[in-house]
Formats: structure tokens, C-alpha cells, sequence
């Protein structure tokens, strides 16, 4: 796959340097750390002659959308396995799941509690009986091969800053980026989930600990939304000409705005934004604050 990443510079009336590493110019589809996620899982699974990929996620997953369209690029069938067995019987899907289903990925709608147990052999073995033999690609798509993936997000000449930041969903784009950088280099990442159970799924994966995870900018957890994030997310767009999703990359680059105001950054810092991608969901949320008579995010 040919793609064009650029970094670009935002400028701030002090001496911090930011700069974003736009990963979210990979793909329209398979775009930021879902492509380097993917990248090594669809060789294996290549290489296996498997003709079947099957994953996890929730309704909006950006990692939904980008299996169900690299199965369709790449000729693999998908299977996704959703959370929520509500959603099976509404009238219309939402924007992610119309878009996957378009790519011909079939869906198993499960509720939360059974979803709870998607890694267990039992349920894996069902799985296998109700639709054949495939690939499995974890929630999120974080295993051992993601992670070599991820790791080739830094570059030789990001050497240079001081501060690496990401948003975190599963830990596995992190642990990426902290196995290839150096340590000298502070990791910071950014979850858009609350509670602490991150840090030991990445510590399975990284091999420096030259990171940390700055958990006050998740906005009440997972998937929540506030006024004020989708203010700054447009405000921030019409400035830089960069949009934001409000699940991820919202919220890490809220927080490294605040954080630079009270500055926790020492003067002449060099910090690196990594942008995951993650904007097919914008689509989604605009539904969902629409409903709600709630301001949109622009596009």
C-alpha cells in the first residue's frame, strides 16, 4: 500500500514545539495505527492460506471498519462480533456498521456479558463451528504482530523530541511506539477509557518504561462526549487544518493543549503527536449529538 505521511508544525506563543505525525493520511479506510495493526496480521494470515478474518469491537469500532474493508481490498471474508445484542434488531445500522456491512463483513451480535468472555477457548471454539476456520484478530487488533507494526511508526529522525504523545485504546499502539523509541524519550499516552487496568496490558508489550499514561482527559470514559471536547475539536480544526475524532485523538490533543497551559512541559520541549486515524466515527457521534440536539463536530 502506497501512502503519504506529513509531519506538520502548530505553533504556540511559547517555546514548546509541537508537531503532529499525520498517520490518519495512510488510508481513507485502513487509516493511522489500524493499518500498522493490520499490516503484519493480514501477511500471516496470507501466509496460512486463510481465506477468513474474524475480529471484535463495539458498534462504532474504528477496528470494525478497517478489517471489514482490508478483507474486501485484501480478499479475505471478515466476521465481525459485536457488542450489544440490541443492535441486531434496530431498523438501521449506524454509519460504522453500514460501512462495514457494505464490505461485505457479516455480523454476530452478542450481549456485553457474553463479550466477556471472547477470548475464552469455549466461545473461540463455537465460533469456529458457526463459521469455519479463520484468522483471529484480537479486539482493537493488539497481538505480538500489531505491536512489530507499530513499532515502525517512529522514524530515524524522530529522535529529536523530547515527548512522543498517543492516544491509548487497547495498548497496543503505545507499546509500539515505547519498544522503538529511545530512552532518552518520554512516552505519554492518553486513554480514552477510565480505570487503570492499562498499564498492565502494556507492560506485556513494551520493553522500556520510559512511559506513562496520563488519565485525566477521558472525558467520563469510553465513548463519552462532552460540550466543551467538541469545541475545542473544531476550533482546532479551523486552526490547523487537522481534524480530530472525539473518542481518541480528541481528548490526547485536549490534554496536551491543558497540559501545556500548566505547564508540565519544561521550556524548548520537543513533543511529537502521533494521529491514529479513527475519523470514520466522527460520522456516528454526529448522529448520536444530533439526537440529543447537542452542538456537531464539523467536517
Amino acid at each position: 500500500m502506497n501512502y503519504n505521511i506529513q509531519n506538520q508544525k502548530i505553533s504556540f506563543n511559547n517555546s514548546i514545539s509541537v508537531v503532529v505525525k499525520r498517520e490518519d493520511l495512510i488510508h481513507t479506510f485502513i487509516s493511522g495505527n489500524k493499518y500498522r495493526k493490520l499490516k503484519y496480521n493480514l501477511l500471516k494470515a496470507r501466509e496460512i492460506n486463510s481465506s477468513a478474518l474474524l475480529t471484535f469491537g463495539g458498534a462504532f469500532s474504528n477496528h470494525i471498519a478497517a478489517v471489514a474493508f482490508a478483507g474486501k481490498k485484501y480478499g479475505f471474508n471478515t466476521v465481525g462480533i459485536i457488542r450489544g445484542e440490541e443492535l441486531e434488531h434496530k431498523s438501521e445500522l449506524n454509519p460504522t456498521l453500514a460501512f462495514a456491512k457494505s464490505c461485505g463483513m457479516k455480523f454476530k451480535f452478542i450481549s456485553r456479558e457474553a463479550y466477556r468472555t471472547k477470548t475464552n477457548l469455549e466461545f473461540i471454539n463455537q465460533l469456529k463451528i458457526e463459521f469455519g476456520t479463520f484468522y483471529l484478530i484480537p479486539e482493537g487488533g493488539t497481538n505480538e504482530l500489531a505491536i512489530k507494526g507499530c513499532e515502525e511508526i517512529l522514524l530515524p529522525e524522530d529522535a529529536d523530541f523530547d515527548y512522543v504523545c498517543c492516544a491509548v485504546g487497547t495498548g497496543g499502539t503505545i507499546s509500539g511506539i515505547i519498544n522503538a523509541s529511545n530512552k532518552y524519550q518520554k512516552i505519554l499516552g492518553f486513554p480514552g477509557l477510565k480505570g487503570d487496568f492499562l498499564q498492565q496490558d502494556i507492560r506485556k508489550f513494551a520493553n522500556q518504561d520510559n512511559w506513562k499514561l496520563i488519565t485525566d482527559y477521558h472525558f467520563g470514559g469510553y465513548g463519552k462526549i462532552k460540550p466543551e471536547l467538541i469545541s475545542f475539536i473544531n476550533k482546532f480544526r479551523r486552526d490547523n487544518n487537522i481534524p480530530l475524532d472525539p473518542i481518541y485523538t480528541g481528548k490526547m490533543m485536549y490534554g496536551i493543549f491543558d497540559l501545556i497551559e500548566k505547564e508540565f512541559f519544561p521550556p524548548n520541549s520537543k513533543i511529537l503527536v502521533i494521529h491514529t486515524g479513527g475519523l470514520q466515527g466522527i460520522a456516528g457521534v454526529n448522529d448520536m449529538l444530533k439526537r440529543k440536539n447537542q452542538p456537531l463536530i464539523e467536517v
